[in-house]
């Protein structure tokens, strides 16, 4: 099952921007990610079509399970 770590902030446009993180840590904490957020939009590397990240909306772990059903 591919997991991917979805962090979602807001630009200086108020637009949403996602980082996906492919294979997260599996002992990822709400207190981590936050932490690791501040970092991201403190630092101001990542800048979107909307400018700067500003600030954090959500962490989302997704999981997807693909199961192959025939190969042509």
């Amino acid at each position: 099952m591919e997991t991917t770590l979805q962090l979602v902030f807001l630009n200086a446009g108020g637009g949403r921007v996602t980082l996906s993180i492919p294979q997260p840590l599996a002992d990822l904490t709400a207190v981590t990610v936050e932490a690791a957020m501040d970092q991201i939009i403190n630092a101001n590397v990542f800048v979107s079509a909307g400018g700067g990240l500003t600030s954090k909306v959500r962490a989302v772990l997704v999981s997807r399970q693909t199961e192959e059903i025939a190969e042509f």
